[in-house]
């Protein structure tokens, strides 16, 4: 069955197509009306819709295949191959408003196509916005969606040196699924989203870890590191942001079914 996105979307037209309707039922789709709507607004031709309902039909996500995502009330670009935005992950978007004013510094770290960044940017006026990922395919989404520089590489290792203790907020919605995990995973994310997107390593916490033991270098006096976590794993990345010298506590929200550590840098 595939994953229930489709829900956060309005209804755009009262009349689907029954045909294309049937055919992404068919597939397990839960919501068939809703992303018929949505695949025929994205078709020119008949010609065209039919090879979109092809590809979602073979566990393409719906996202992939319109080309956008819908995240905290924006359309963002996603091509195949990235990291979709999660609903969960407006938790982790909640809390950096919170934190954020008009002239912070703010980083997206691990930022895929710039979802949580170019969020906090549309609810904070007069931010400095900096994003970066390792992944090619993200930054190019990315950098059509963030109304700020993207910089591509490995964590901190792209980053100009003059961001280095300045930034205010600093989000990373890294990947924390363990690797045994991965093949447990809805085929639309494990067979269509890039392996380093999800693969947390062992414990899933292997990229965690590294961002909270570089977050200190960067992070203004007062300025905090905010995480998206499991659950279970929630202990273990507070640990990680303890060891490195912030002060940290974890932040839950049942009905996302979300976790968020936010740490702290003493002033």
């Amino acid at each position: 069955m595939f994953r229930q996105q489709a829900a956060h979307w309005p209804l755009m037209s009262p009349d689907p197509d029954p045909a294309v309707v049937a055919r992404l039922r068919a597939a397990g789709c839960v919501f068939a009306e809703e992303e018929a709507v949505l695949l025929l607004a994205e078709a020119a031709s008949a010609a065209e819709l039919d090879g979109l309902v092809a590809r979602r039909v073979s566990g393409e996500p719906l996202e992939q295949v319109l080309g956008w995502a819908e995240f905290c009330g924006l359309r963002l670009a996603v091509e195949p191959g990235v990291f979709v935005p999660r609903q969960r992950t407006r938790l982790l978007v909640r809390e950096a408003v919170a934190l954020a004013g008009p002239g912070s510094v703010v980083l997206d770290l691990c930022c895929g196509v710039g979802a949580v960044g170019a969020a906090v940017a549309a609810a904070v006026p007069s931010i400095e916005l900096h994003a970066a990922d390792l992944d090619p395919a993200a930054v190019r989404c990315a950098r059509r969606n963030v109304p700020g520089p993207v910089h591509e590489g490995d964590l901190y290792g792209p980053l100009p040196d003059a961001l280095r203790g300045r930034v205010d907020v600093l989000v990373a919605n890294a990947p924390y699924v363990p690797t045994e995990a991965i093949a447990l995973m809805p085929p639309e994310a494990r067979d269509h989203e890039a392996r380093a997107a999800l693969d947390g390593g062992a414990d899933g916490l292997d990229v965690q870890r590294r961002v909270a033991a570089g977050a200190p270098d960067w992070l203004a006096p007062g300025g905090a590191l905010l995480i998206e976590t499991g659950r279970q794993q929630a202990p273990a990345t507070l640990a990680a942001c303890t060891g490195a010298g912030l002060t940290g506590r974890v932040v839950e929200d049942d009905d996302l079914a979300a976790t968020v550590v936010v740490a702290v840098r003493g002033a």
